[in-house]
């Protein structure tokens, strides 16, 4: 008998419900924000754009407060 897997989550309801307790990784935020490959998150942290990393290693990693507080400070509010 094969042991049962978790369920899968959709990336964009974690976002919406809360980050995990846990560093993210390139992966984790291009699934997140739907992004077309991770180069993208990488040409996000050359030039500035995206969510500050940290270098553990060869490996980048996002801590998921920094996440949480860069998407707040780049949301668009409607025009009244």
């Amino acid at each position: 008998m094969a042991p049962k897997r978790a369920p899968e989550t959709d990336p964009q309801t974690t976002l919406r419900a809360g980050l995990p307790d846990r560093y993210l990784t390139p992966d984790d935020l291009k699934q997140m924000f739907g992004l077309p490959s991770v180069e993208t998150v990488y040409a996000w942290r050359k030039t500035g754009v995206g969510p500050p990393a940290i270098r553990i290693g060869k490996y980048l990693r996002y801590d998921p407060g920094a996440v949480r507080a860069w998407v707040e400070s780049n949301t668009e509010t409607a025009a009244a």
